[in-house]
């Protein structure tokens, strides 16, 4: 009998452990493709990572920003081209489920360009909203 409920909890516990492996692998991918987006100079589509609802959250160097057209808005005025874009780089140092439905991401981000190089670091709060990942909240510096 003990046995049995040993191998059950070994079961169960693999089963989330997979699952969280797989909802960290699927974050890793909305990165990468973030990367890709904004080294190809392509905000619009660096900005599928995020919720596009009103109730996003971006705070950085200009404050609190609420919602997903006003986040776009402010990341085309302050990169208005590929020279101001530059080549960004993500180094993500933790990575933390939240629960099932939310993850905590803490990393690094740099900007190589040649009007001056920047870098920071962000805590991206993920979701899961209709079985996909998206960042609700951002908090680069």
């Amino acid at each position: 009998m003990i046995k049995n409920i040993l191998c059950l909890c070994m079961l169960l516990f693999a089963q989330f452990a997979n699952a969280q492996t797989k909802d960290a692998n699927k974050i890793l991918q909305i990165m990468s493709a973030q990367e890709k987006a904004w080294n190809e100079g392509d905000i619009e589509q660096f900005m599928k990572g995020y919720w596009e609802n009103d109730s996003l959250v971006f705070v950085g160097k200009s404050g609190l920003t609420y919602g997903y057209n006003n986040t776009l808005a402010n990341y085309k005025k302050g990169y208005p081209d590929k020279t101001y874009m530059g080549k960004l780089k993500f180094t993500i140092l933790s990575m933390q489920p939240l629960g099932k439905q939310f993850y905590r991401v803490i990393g690094k981000w740099e900007l190589t360009r040649t009007v001056g190089n920047l870098s920071g670091h962000y805590t991206l709060l993920l979701q899961k909203i209709n079985g996909e990942w998206k960042i609700i909240s951002d908090h680069s510096s």
